[in-house]
């Protein structure tokens, strides 16, 4: 396929090959465009999460497909999926349905916290901070 018809076409035509069969997912909330996760898709958790309207992935750790919330019952209800041009990453804009996104939590409450993103970089001491 040309680069062309690939970026502006209506084909789909996901490029796992570059990636050695995944491709980055980012998750986002619909409601307030917060990024939740990261994870990686494959074809089958494509699949599942077309099939099912939960956000699946694969588990590059366990080497294993999942679906958020099967065991902690934060899901990640799929309103849409994008792809960027050159169809090699996703984004999962998602309506959460539990507490949280992320599988650490929050040490003052103890649920789930909304992102997996909780912490960032000092730009001037290079440390993480809350």
């Amino acid at each position: 396929m040309d680069k062309q018809h690939l970026e502006e076409g209506t084909e789909l035509k996901l490029d796992y090959v570059k990636r050695d069969g995944f491709l980055p997912c980012v998750v986002q909330d619909v409601n307030d465009g917060r990024i939740l996760m990261l994870g990686y898709v494959n074809q089958q958790a494509l699949d599942t999460t077309l099939e099912k309207g939960m956000a699946t992935f694969w588990s590059t750790s366990r080497n294993e497909l999942w679906t958020k919330g099967e065991t902690s019952g934060d899901f990640l209800k799929i309103v849409e999926v994008l792809t960027d041009c050159d169809q090699d990453a996703l984004i999962y804009r998602v309506e959460p349905q539990g507490q949280g996104a992320c599988h650490t939590k929050d040490p003052d409450t103890g649920k789930s916290r909304k992102s997996c993103f909780y912490r960032k970089i000092d730009l001037s001491t290079r440390e993480l901070v809350h």
